[in-house]
């Protein structure tokens, strides 16, 4: 949001800005709440304007926009909606690819960028080596490992904090547990720690995982 950027926006005109409902509600980057609805529009735009001429960059701006819910910027109601604005810059044509299209687009490339540093903040820490097929084969096990940590904590914390959080939040939380196994009167018993913040989480998972298979249909 550099000055050229603001000014852009700045002349996109109140009816050319479109309403987009989300299926999947977004969180936003600035007060982390879950939004549901926005407004999107474009201006042409022009990258680069300080480099010489041959090197510049003509394209699209397209906005999303967004009202502002920040309580503690605003301590009493405004005479008209205050709003944040969120832009990026595309070169594809608006005929192959339109403004709702785009910004669909965009928010799809943010959720594997957040998936991509999970990983590489994992697993994909250890890579490359110099073997194609020993990275070949640690990247599948690195997914599989991933999909079934999320699931974990969704399953464990549907609505909570562990259904959104990092594979390595939920490791910590879930999977690296300072238990201890007994073994008495051929019974095994998990001993969890006392006062223990996740011990809700980790029963709903317990008891998800270890539940007897669904009876067949008759």
């Amino acid at each position: 949001m550099d000055p050229a950027v603001k000014a852009a926006i700045a002349t996109i005109p109140e009816d050319a800005w479109e309403m987009i409902e989300y299926t999947d509600s977004i969180r936003d980057e600035a007060t982390g709440q879950l939004i549901s609805k926005a407004e999107v529009a474009e201006v042409a735009f022009t990258a680069f304007r300080s480099r010489k001429k041959a090197e510049r960059v003509d394209g699209r701006l397209v906005v999303r926009r967004i009202p502002d819910l920040n309580p503690n910027k605003v301590e009493q109601p405004t005479l008209f909606d205050v709003y944040r604005h969120h832009a990026f810059f595309t070169t594809t044509d608006k005929t192959t690819m339109g403004t709702v299209a785009a910004d669909k687009t965009h928010r799809g490339h943010a959720i594997i960028e957040q998936v991509h540093a999970d990983l590489k903040g994992g697993p994909l820490a250890h890579l490359p080596s110099g073997v194609f097929t020993a990275n070949s084969a640690w990247l599948v096990l690195a997914v599989i490992a991933f999909n079934l940590t999320r699931a974990a904590g969704l399953i464990a914390d549907r609505a909570g904090r562990l259904a959104r959080a990092t594979t390595a939040t939920i490791r910590r939380t879930l999977i690296s547990v300072p238990a201890r196994l007994a073994r008495s009167a051929r019974r095994i018993t998990l001993h969890l720690p006392e006062a223990w913040p996740w011990q809700t989480a980790f029963e709903r998972l317990f008891t998800a995982t270890h539940a007897p298979p669904p009876a067949a249909a008759s």
